[in-house]
C-alpha cells in the first residue's frame, strides 16, 4: 500500500463507531442513502448493499420525527457506521443521538437558540459522538452572499468564513470532536475553500464536489477536484456525489483511490483506446469483461487489448489478458499466449479464466 505517497496534512483524529478519521489513518469512503429514511427495510437494504460495495460510512437524511424513530431499527442493522443528516430542528439531533447513531452532521448556525445548540453539543459529547460542520456554497448566510456579490469576498473565502462561525460555536462549549466539510458544485472554489481552512484548523475533512451530476460528468468533476485535494493531503474522509445509484458512488471512490496508489486495486480492467490496426469489435468485449469484474473482491488484472502492437508486450503484467487478430482472440495469461479462439468466443474464454483465477487465488 502507497498510504503515504502524498504527504496528508496533520489533524487531530475523531471516531467514527469503529473507524479513526483524520491524523493521517486511511481515507474513508461515504455515502448517503437515496431512500425514504422512514421506509426501514429499504432503508436497511440499501445500507448492506453500499457496504457489500465497500462503503465504509453512510449518512441518512432525517427531516422528521417520524425518520428520527426509525433511526432506531436501522442503525442497529447497519454494518457500518451511520450519520444523521440533521438541519433546523434540534430535537432531531438528539432523537438520533438517541437512537445510537455514530455521528452527525449539522449546521449549529442553524439552529437559532444557543441553548438548543448546547443540548444537542452536550449529548453528542456524552456519547462520544463527534459532529460535521457541513458547508455548501449553495448555502451560505445571507450577510455572505451579500459581500460575495459586492466583491468583497470570494465564495470560497464566505465558506471558509461561514465555517469558522459554526467551529466557534462548538469550541465555545468545549467542543473539538468535530469533522468539517466545504463543498460546492465548481471545482476550484472548493479545492480553494479547503487549501484556505486547512491554514486555519487542524481537524479532519470531509472532501468531495457537491451536485457533481449524472453518472459520466460527476465522476470526471469529482475525479478532477478529489484528486488534486487528496494529492494536496486534503482529504481524510470522502464522497463522490452523483446524481445515480448509490454504489455507482462507492465504485468511483475505489477507483480514484486506487488510481492514486491509495487503495488495494482488486477487479481492474486495463484496455487499449483502439486505433486503426484493430480487426475485432473491442468496445462491447471491453464493457463485458469490466461488468464481470466490477464485483470481484480479490486483485485481478483483465488486459484488452486491440492489437499484437498492445499485447501481450504492453499488457504482460495482467493475470489475464486477451489481443484481438483478424477475427480472433489471442489469450494470454503475464504475458504468455496459452491459446487462440474465435472472435466470438473471447468472452467466454475469458469468463472460464477468471473462474479459474478465483478459485486458485482462494486455494492460496
Amino acid at each position: 500500500m502507497k498510504d503515504q505517497i502524498f504527504k496528508r496534512r496533520k489533524t487531530r483524529i475523531i471516531k467514527i463507531g469503529n473507524l479513526l478519521i483524520g491524523g493521517g489513518n486511511p481515507i474513508s469512503i461515504q455515502s448517503m442513502t437515496k431512500t425514504d429514511t422512514r421506509d426501514i427495510e429499504s432503508t436497511v437494504q440499501q445500507i448492506n448493499k453500499l457496504a457489500d460495495a465497500g462503503c465504509e460510512i453512510i449518512r441518512i437524511a432525517v427531516p422528521d420525527e417520524e425518520a428520527g424513530k426509525a433511526l432506531f431499527k436501522i442503525v442497529p442493522k447497519s454494518p457500518i457506521p451511520v450519520i444523521a443528516d440533521i438541519h433546523f430542528n434540534y430535537k432531531l439531533a438528539l432523537i438520533a443521538i438517541e437512537a445510537g447513531v455514530d455521528g452527525l452532521r449539522l449546521n449549529p448556525g442553524n439552529i437559532s437558540d444557543s441553548k438548543k445548540v448546547e443540548k444537542v453539543v452536550s449529548s453528542a459529547k456524552g456519547k462520544g459522538i463527534p459532529i460535521r460542520i457541513g458547508v455548501n456554497a449553495g448555502s451560505l448566510p445571507k450577510d455572505l452572499l451579500q459581500k460575495i456579490e459586492d466583491g468583497l469576498m470570494t465564495t470560497s473565502e464566505a465558506m471558509v468564513e461561514a465555517a469558522n462561525r459554526h467551529i466557534k460555536i462548538l469550541e465555545d462549549l468545549d467542543f473539538l470532536d468535530i469533522k468539517i466539510s466545504l463543498k460546492a458544485s465548481d471545482v476550484p472554489t472548493t479545492i480553494l475553500a479547503y487549501r484556505l481552512m486547512a491554514k486555519q484548523c487542524n481537524y479532519p475533512f470531509h472532501s468531495g464536489i457537491t451536485e457533481a451530476g449524472t453518472l459520466k460528468s460527476g465522476i470526471i468533476k469529482s475525479s478532477i477536484g478529489l484528486g488534486i485535494l487528496i494529492t494536496e493531503g486534503l482529504v481524510d474522509t470522502m464522497r463522490v456525489s452523483l446524481t445515480a445509484e448509490p454504489v455507482e458512488e462507492i465504485r468511483a471512490a475505489k477507483k480514484i483511490l486506487e488510481s492514486l496508489g491509495l487503495r488495494k486495486s482488486l477487479g481492474e480492467v486495463v484496455s487499449c483506446p483502439t486505433c486503426g490496426r484493430i480487426s475485432i469489435n473491442l468496445l462491447p468485449i471491453a464493457e463485458a469483461i469490466e461488468k464481470m469484474i466490477e464485483e470481484i473482491q480479490i486483485p485481478l488484472k483483465v488486459a484488452v487489448m486491440g492489437c499484437e502492437v498492445n499485447g501481450p508486450g504492453e499488457a504482460k503484467d495482467a493475470d489475464i489478458g486477451v489481443a484481438g487478430g483478424k477475427g480472433v482472440g489471442v489469450i494470454f495469461k503475464k504475458g504468455k499466449i496459452i491459446k487462440k479462439v474465435p472472435e466470438n468466443k473471447i468472452l467466454d474464454v475469458i469468463k472460464e479464466e477468471i473462474n479459474k483465477f478465483i478459485n486458485e487465488y482462494a486455494k492460496k
